[in-house]
């Protein structure tokens, strides 16, 4: 079995007796060692955070009321409000706020994080608690991130033993800790992780087992940047008789990708190509934004009139990898003013070359025409699941194509023209749309008759023929 070797530091979790793990239905819930640092100054504790979390307001009202108890280390209120919190939230709420405490892209007080065993040792009492390998993991690896070492070990036995005889639970809760540790990019605890996922992949007999512990330990290498372990997994797991599938190509040419090893990255894509297996949109995508990360335009627009030969198509996620890579786009969207340009014409005149036949090949692909319906009922865009740069072209497009639809006869008028862009709530800043603003900036500047729907904030809209009239005189 192919061993990994890359990190000197081990936790100690393996070498504690699984008759000593903790009994959370026995013990009261025990608070969680504090940073020795002094506590934060708590004086704008939730201006910030009440505006940055996009989480329910029960929950923000429970992290505002809890965090100075927190702060100052009062132990039975922190646990008073925790169990209150539980008793009185619903199945959802309750685990959106442990979801909040784990996720690597929360924005809230450092302090939190001290409540996430708390949390979910009064979580998995509640009568609809359901355990699952995916949450265990991603709370051991924040308590291994913040150094807790005793109470680390406690929930890594507690939950070894519970599923001691349980082989296919035990191979997905490594699986889950490889890849959570991979995400946090935390060395010290993939390195753990990942060699109890070789041994029992070792010694396991279930073919289950062993191609779910080759899928998480391939991509956990190329998550970590070590992609070339990962490629030799591939083949090990050729020699075992295995197949490697798609997924397991993905990971290790993404990997190459995102360390701009371009040649291995396109040496990965024949191995497929001889191998029988072909490259799909998502493969297409993450050579993309492999290119783009290192700023190679020029092999962005060759790789984009490869999968036009190959028919390969295009998604979204093509049109936000390509464009998020052009800096000209990326700059006018920092800085939406009176300048940036309102129509393709004017945009393609600023942009450089390189990015110039980007837009291009992004404008000519059928992108536009899915995010679009047309009928005799509604016209309409969807901008959901663009990212500005995308969001900002596709606009810029629908327009033309609006007037040529609107003007030659050819289509029906539409009774509703709407445009969706979203309200924010999936934004950084909830509540606050980027794409939102961006098309309401060309509105003003285009002096369109679009107005945000009064039933659905994340919307403009306008009567058919008042657009019509809108477009042909702004584009005369």
């Amino acid at each position: 079995m192919h061993t990994h070797v890359g990190y000197q530091q081990k936790i100690t979790t393996s070498h504690v007796p699984w008759n000593h793990h903790l009994s959370h239905r026995q013990q009261p819930l025990t608070f969680l060692s504090q940073p020795t640092s002094p506590p934060l100054n708590l004086s704008t504790k939730w201006n910030n955070f009440k505006c940055l979390a996009a989480i329910s307001k029960q929950t923000q009202r429970f992290f505002s009321a809890v965090l100075p108890t927190v702060a100052t280390r009062d132990t039975s209120a922190t646990n008073r409000l925790i169990k209150k919190f539980v008793a009185s939230s619903p199945k959802s709420i309750a685990l959106d706020a442990l979801s909040h405490l784990l996720s690597l892209n929360s924005t809230h007080h450092p302090l939190l994080y001290f409540l996430t065993l708390p949390l979910y040792l009064k979580i998995s009492e509640a009568s609809w608690f359901s355990w699952n390998p995916k949450l265990v993991a991603q709370v051991v690896v924040l308590l291994d991130k913040q150094g807790l070492d005793k109470e680390l070990e406690a929930l890594m036995s507690e939950t070894v033993s519970r599923l001691e005889f349980k082989e296919r639970e035990l191979v997905l809760f490594y699986c889950n800790l490889v890849g959570f540790n991979s995400k946090h990019n935390w060395a010290r605890g993939f390195d753990d992780s990942y060699s109890r996922l070789n041994q029992l992949v070792c010694d396991s007999n279930s073919v289950y087992v062993k191609k779910q512990g080759y899928k998480a330990m391939i991509s956990g290498l190329c998550e970590m940047g070590i992609a070339r372990e990962a490629e030799d997994l591939i083949g090990e797991m050729r020699e075992r008789g295995m197949k490697p599938t798609l997924f397991e190509f993905r990971c290790v040419l993404y990997g190459y990708g995102r360390l701009g090893l371009f040649k291995d990255m396109e040496r990965i894509l024949d191995k497929m190509e001889s191998g029988g297996i072909e490259a799909d949109t998502v493969c297409a995508n993450m050579v993309l934004a492999s290119y783009g990360a290192h700023n190679a335009l020029p092999e962005m627009g060759l790789w984009l009139r490869k999968m036009k030969t190959l028919g390969i198509p295009l998604s979204t996620r093509t049109c936000n990898s390509v464009l998020n890579s052009c800096p000209t786009i990326m700059a006018l969207m920092r800085n939406l003013d009176a300048s940036c340009p309102v129509s393709i014409q004017e945009l393609l005149k600023i942009l450089s070359e390189d990015e110039a036949k980007l837009v291009k090949e992004l404008i000519e692909s059928p992108v536009l025409k899915e995010a679009m319906r047309w009928d005799t009922s509604e016209g309409k865009l969807d901008l959901h699941g663009m990212h500005l740069g995308s969001a900002y072209v596709m606009t810029l497009q629908w327009m033309e194509e609006m007037r040529n639809r609107l003007s030659n006869g050819e289509h029906v008028i539409p009774a509703e023209i709407t445009v969706v862009c979203g309200s924010g709530n999936h934004s950084t800043v909830r509540g606050e749309s980027p794409v939102k603003s961006m098309i309401t900036e060309i509105m003003a500047r285009t002096r369109s008759p679009m107005r945000i729907d009064r039933k659905n904030n994340g919307c403009f809209v306008a009567k058919g023929n008042v657009v019509k009239k809108w477009l042909l005189l702004t584009y005369e």
